[in-house]
């Protein structure tokens, strides 16, 4: 059974950080790229960051360049979402997918690219 399962959300003050883990079951996990959405409210779903199947590529949506970190332990399949620097605006609800890809550097950045997601997790950074 395919599985991801989110963790590490929660309520934190803007300039905080959290750090998000999606354990992954059901599938060989070093052969999917990674990725990290979310979706706040009356937005579409973004992709805040996407890894590929090695971990050695990384993307990064512009709102987060430079504040958030994806890794990946493929010896623990899982995924992390280090997020430093926080702010209002990144309160949402924030989802893990897993994308096949035969390529291993190439970090998905649409939603249509993946096939599965987790059920979610709440960031809410207050002001």
């Amino acid at each position: 059974q395919v599985q991801l399962v989110e963790s590490g959300g929660g309520l934190v003050q803007a300039g905080g950080s959290l750090r998000l883990s999606c354990a992954a079951s059901g599938r060989t996990f070093s052969n999917y790229a990674m990725g990290w959405f979310r979706q706040a409210p009356g937005k579409e779903r973004e992709c805040a960051a996407s890894i590929g199947r090695s971990g050695d590529t990384t993307y990064y949506a512009d709102s987060v360049n430079g504040r958030f970190t994806i890794s990946r332990d493929n010896a623990k399949n899982t995924v992390y979402l280090q997020m430093n620097g926080l702010k209002p605006e990144d309160t949402a609800v924030y989802y893990c997918a897993r994308a096949p890809a035969n390529n291993l550097y190439y970090t998905p950045r649409l939603s249509g690219e993946y096939d599965d997601w987790g059920q979610g997790t709440q960031v809410t950074v207050s002001s």
